[in-house]
């Protein structure tokens, strides 16, 4: 019968039914033993070799050397290691939250071990027979990051959930999260959430939304997966989760849910964590501060603040940029980068477009682009982004040539060609280049030395040699004003006369005689005034024959501070013919603008620890309190007052531009145009503007100082000198005025006065004003003795009798003499 077989049956269900209850039990019972087996094992053998946890509790981590401007901007690190260390009090509470909810929302109600998330995790291990991480709670993740290995095993998994154990009993709950959230990595080499913030959107922490804490909560889990510069998409849905988690944990409101959720996020571009372009300045920090600490320097939180003002350090920046563009805008197109073939495949030619780009990086707003079309009268290009750009009109003007079907293959623009493109101040589209030439400026605030902008170069990424401080160039016509300074203290004035004409100087045995020449026609007689405005080099030449080179010599570098052996002992030296660098001329200048004394330029005003300890911290001699005067006030009124005429009427009038009358400066442009100077200054700000390439040649037949480094001078100062008041210079003791202009008062017509220098009876302004010719120098104001230098007699060429001593008497000389040519 069917029915006589049940009993049967259940006896047999009943017997397994009690084995599955024995075998559940066995397991629960062998686990348990294992357990505690377990348990033992690692209070035996391995608590006692857990690290000390001072790691954590003495919490020092590595921070990278921090450069700040003035004005507390950040100009830059330095470090393998991004990490701001922050207090917990300091860090947002949306920060807060959105870690937590993301990462282990029951942070302040475990013991810093989530048991049921583990138990979880190893059966899910055993199941899939690997080891995977999972369950951990932020402590176990400081636990982790700060002293174990990132191998995933059991082993590593004990010591995690036994440090933590460890570190609960040693530190409170907000130490702990302090400890987190500074030292979790979060990607782009940016260590902690204040880090992040920064590199991300270029915030400090306290600054971040709601929208931007859920973004950066999001990358402990994965930081290159949901980086949101390298992985937008991504890193948008994990931002829109965490939120929702937050909602759902009760963290936020729904109010705060939806407006967050519908943000626009800013993410900054690679390489743009900075505001300010401060790249040469933070160099120069990087090497002092590394002088004096060594490998300290990159791990152990220094910030150092510099003198640097940040919004004038970019207005530098963009001067030096603009200057160097327009002049390679004005000497043609030169070609693309290069021509690669584009693949008639879609998905081939963005492979193709993608490996091109990949060898020509974008310089700043200088950005690589690939042609894909081209005609006279239209270019399409497509950028690094894949954005696709047309440039047509007067904006091909420019490139014109290259469009042509005629044009060389080295210039040609066509399908496949790398170019330059950058936008207008109107957002259309150009085409440019990147220059070869290079280009400097530096400020200084004349009273201390402080440097208040420093650009070396145009693009540190491109050359980072640092052309205010290691190229040493000859300074051409910028130099003149030295020489008349000398001769000030000889009996010169402003309205001395002095002969600009031809002259022929001995230049020693079997040598052609030195006949140094002007870019205009020698027009005669004319005063210092005019020819300093003007920048006659003869008039200039005359002027330190008849003072002598000798003393001229050591007047200058004893009171400018140029070297010795870097200033030639010869004639030429009054047309710039030694050599300088921005820096030095720019403190140079400076003795001009504070009435006299010498100052020390100087980049690091403060050194502080990662904790605000200071360290070191500048101590600037300061005119007024302890800055040696170096030459009398009345040189310097009366230099100024010269070098105003320079900047108002003479070589220098693009300086009106800016609408100033206390400008004051001097080009210089040195022989077939190898360097373009111009060197100014406010009562507050000394600066100097250099052009030339790293390899000296010519920058142009029809390149002088004046459209070359006074545009870059004038952009920057503009900007600098901003809302800073006129400043208008009081008459020191020891001038006179006679008819408008300055004397010494023991340097006046018929009384002591040097004029007509190389003026004979018959030249058309000798005796002009009545005035006795050729007077003897009395002795300096300076109290140093005159040298026993003879004026002209009349009829001579200008030259002293005896004065032979000043010219090269050798061929070593003889390369001084190239520099015939300088002026403007």
């Amino acid at each position: 019968m069917p029915f006589s077989s049940l009993p049967d049956l259940r006896r047999q269900r009943g017997f397994l039914s009690i084995n599955v209850a024995k075998f559940i039990g066995l397991s629960i019972l062998g686990l348990g033993v294992a357990g505690a087996l377990l348990v033992v094992y690692a209070l035996i053998f391995i608590n006692p070799r857990l690290p000390s946890l001072d790691l954590i509790t003495d919490y020092r981590p590595k921070v990278p050397l921090r450069i700040w401007s003035a004005d507390k901007v950040l100009l830059g690190e330095f470090g393998e290691e991004k990490r701001s260390l922050v207090k917990l009090d300091d860090i947002p509470a949306d920060m807060k939250n959105a870690v937590l909810a993301i990462e282990d929302y029951r942070f302040y109600e475990h013991g810093g071990i989530d048991w049921i998330g583990i138990a979880r995790a190893l059966v899910t291990d055993v199941l899939r027979g690997s080891a995977s991480q999972g369950a951990s709670t932020i402590t176990m993740q400081v636990a982790r990051n700060v002293f174990l290995t990132k191998e995933k095993t059991f082993s590593r998994k004990l010591y995690e959930v036994l440090l933590a154990n460890k570190i609960e009993h040693a530190l409170t709950k907000d130490q702990i999260l302090e400890v987190y959230m500074n030292q979790i990595y979060l990607g782009q080499r940016a260590f902690g959430f204040a880090a992040a913030a920064r590199t991300y959107f270029g915030k400090d922490l306290k600054d971040i939304t709601l929208a931007e804490a859920a973004m950066l909560a999001g990358l402990p889990k994965a930081p290159s997966a949901y980086n949101p510069i390298v992985n937008p998409k991504r890193a948008h849905i994990r931002q829109q989760y965490i939120l929702q988690r937050m909602l759902d944990v009760g963290f936020i409101t729904q109010a705060q849910y939806d407006k967050a959720s519908k943000e626009e996020l800013k993410v900054r571009a690679p390489g743009s964590q900075y505001t300010v372009h401060a790249e040469y300045v933070n160099e120069m920090v990087r090497q002092m501060v590394y002088a004096q600490y060594k490998e300290d320097t990159y791990t152990q939180g220094f910030n150092v603040y510099t003198t640097v003002n940040a919004a004038d350090q970019q207005a530098a920046y963009q001067a030096v940029r603009k200057g160097v563009m327009d002049y390679d805008r004005r000497h043609g197109y030169r070609g693309p980068e290069e021509t690669i073939e584009l693949p008639a495949n879609a998905e081939d030619r963005a492979s193709a477009i993608d490996d091109v780009m990949d060898d020509h990086p974008d310089n700043d707003d200088i950005l690589a682009a690939v042609v894909v079309a081209a005609s006279p009268k239209q270019i399409d290009a497509v950028l690094r982004s894949g954005d696709k750009i047309s440039i047509k009109g007067e904006a091909l003007r420019f490139v014109a040539a290259a469009l042509s079907e005629k044009a060389k293959k080295d210039i040609r623009i066509a399908p496949g060609a790398l170019i330059r493109v950058m936008q207008d101040a109107k957002q259309n589209w150009q085409v440019v280049q990147l220059p070869q030439v290079e280009a400097a400026l530096v400020s200084v605030v004349p009273q201390d030395g402080a440097i208040r902008a420093l650009v070396g170069g145009f693009d540190f990424t491109q050359n980072n040699f640092n052309h205010v401080t290691q190229a040493w160039r000859q300074p051409g016509s910028t130099f003149k004003p030295f020489i008349y300074s000398a001769a000030l203290e000889k009996g010169f004035a402003p309205a001395s006369i002095v002969n600009d004409a031809p002259v022929s100087y001995p230049a020693g045995p079997g040598q052609p005689n030195w006949e140094p020449k002007d870019d205009e026609t020698p027009a005669g007689p004319m005063t210092v005034r005019t020819a300093l405005q003007k920048s006659v080099n003869l008039v200039a030449i005359r002027t330190l024959d008849y003072i002598g080179v000798p003393y001229a010599r050591d007047f200058i570098t004893g009171t400018y501070g140029f070297d010795t052996d870097k200033v030639p002992p010869y004639l030429p030296m009054a047309l710039g013919a030694g050599q300088t660098n921005p820096l030095q001329l720019s403190a140079a200048y400076s003795v001009f603008a504070n009435g006299g004394y010498k100052i020390q330029p100087y980049l690091i005003s403060q050194i502080t620890d990662a904790r605000g300890k200071v360290l070191s911290k500048a101590d600037p001699l300061i005119v007024g309190n302890g800055a040696p005067r170096v030459v009398a006030e009345r040189n310097s009124y009366i230099m100024t007052n010269l070098l105003r005429s320079v900047a108002q009427a003479g070589t220098g009038a693009r300086s009106n531009s800016i609408g100033r009358t206390d400008l004051a400066g001097k080009t210089g442009t040195t022989n077939d145009a190898v360097d373009g100077w111009f060197a100014g200054y406010q009562h507050t700000l000394a600066t100097v503007a250099w052009m030339g390439y790293d390899q000296p040649k010519s920058l142009g037949s029809k390149e002088f100082g004046a459209q070359l480094a006074l545009p870059i001078w004038v952009d920057y100062m503009a900007k600098a000198l901003k809302g800073v008041p006129q400043f208008d210079q009081p008459v020191p003791d020891g001038i006179r005025f006679i008819d408008g202009e300055p004397y010494y008062d023991n340097f006046t017509p018929n009384n002591g006065l040097v004029t007509n220098v190389g003026v004979t009876a018959g030249d058309a302004l000798a005796n002009f004003f009545g005035w006795t010719t050729n007077q003897t120098p009395a002795t300096p104001a300076n109290n140093q003795p005159a040298p026993n230098v003879p004026g002209s007699a009349p009829g001579s060429p200008g030259a002293a009798p005896g004065a032979s001593a000043n010219r090269p008497q050798s061929e070593s000389a003889r390369r001084f003499l190239d520099n015939t040519n300088q002026g403007h």
